[in-house]
């Protein structure tokens, strides 16, 4: 029997994906659940460089829309964790602002129905497989306004050892973003994760990404 394709594996990865999400929530074992937004994307939002309204895809537990909830900018969070969104909308409440969380496949985002100035993708490309790169981006086109931004950080190649997610090259974005895109810049991070996981701050590449101003 031949391998489904991305799309249609996105109801079965609803299944999932879920479930290896819920059982990463339910053991505590989040390394990139720090409790605060990653410095990089902090940057980006108070140096005024993320417009609204933002979409905030893989959301986990909120921090990044909730940033930029603070800083008055129309946020929503997409992810497929019911808990994560439950924590998200927890934390909301609990420090009074205006922040909206969707449980959601970032593999069907038009599901959304509508559209967004900015996406901020904070250590969700690197989790897809290969086949599920190309459907992803088709869905961010799907639901960002023409001429608007994609902000993508994820594990890059100089990242040593095997250790968490898999690592993506410069060539890879590059690649991925292709058609109808304008990769603006690619500059190196690091990513922030609690230390009882990985005792280094893993390499990244941070992506300034443009969607095209016409249609292709």
């Amino acid at each position: 029997m031949p391998p489904k394709t991305a799309r249609a594996r996105v109801a079965t990865l609803d299944d999932e994906w879920a479930e290896r999400w819920e059982r990463a929530y339910a053991s505590g074992d989040l390394p990139w659940d720090i409790g605060r937004p990653q410095p990089a994307f902090r940057r980006l939002a108070e140096g005024g460089l993320i417009s609204g309204p933002a979409l905030d895809s893989g959301c986990g537990t909120g921090e990044h829309a909730l940033l930029l909830a603070s800083l008055g900018i129309e946020a929503v969070g997409v992810d497929l964790s019911r808990t994560a969104i439950q924590m998200a909308r927890s934390k909301t409440r609990d420090r009074g602002l205006a922040a909206t969380f969707v449980v959601g496949n970032v593999l069907d985002l038009g599901a959304l129905g509508r559209t967004f100035r900015s996406v901020i993708d904070s250590g969700m490309f690197h989790t897809l497989a290969d086949d599920e790169r190309q459907p992803y981006v088709t869905e961010l086109a799907r639901c960002i306004e023409p001429g608007g931004r994609v902000f993508l950080m994820c594990f890059s190649e100089l990242t040593p050892g095997a250790e968490g997610p898999r690592r993506v090259t410069q060539a890879e974005s590059h690649g991925a973003f292709s058609m109808g895109w304008a990769v603006e810049r690619i500059i190196p991070e690091r990513f922030e994760v609690r230390p009882q996981f990985m005792q280094n701050a893993p390499h990244a590449w941070l992506a300034t990404i443009t969607r095209a101003a016409t249609a292709e």
